[in-house]
């Protein structure tokens, strides 16, 4: 990707939750990132979580990993799902998927917990 090139992460909400995803990566040859399903309370957080793994896939070229580490502590496996990338918990990771989102929060941005 360019230094002009520009990914913006866009949400709507649905019925089950907030909808978050990438604008701008696959003009770069990469997949977007979509979120689904999340707690509306952790949307905020959560668009800056994925302007992070963005910033890693577009640094890393045209190759997507498996799994990403976004900052230090804190893995991400990439699933492929409808030709776009979903964040989940790296493997190993015991609990639920909001248990881990807002892990995730909390380990990328532990001010905002205290």
């Amino acid at each position: 990707m360019g230094e002009r090139d520009e990914v913006r992460i866009a949400g709507i909400e649905r019925d089950d939750g907030l909808m978050l995803r990438t604008h701008g990566l696959a003009a770069g040859g990469l997949p977007e990132i979509r979120v689904v399903a999340l707690p509306p309370y952790l949307g905020q957080g959560w668009a800056q979580v994925m302007g992070a793994l963005a910033q890693c896939l577009a640094s890393g070229g045209a190759t997507v990993p498996d799994q990403v580490e976004i900052a230090p502590g804190v893995a991400v496996q990439l699933k492929v799902e409808n030709g776009e990338l979903v964040p989940m918990p790296p493997h190993g990771f015991q609990g639920s998927l909001d248990d881990w989102r807002r892990d995730v929060l909390s380990r990328m941005f532990p001010s905002a917990t205290t």
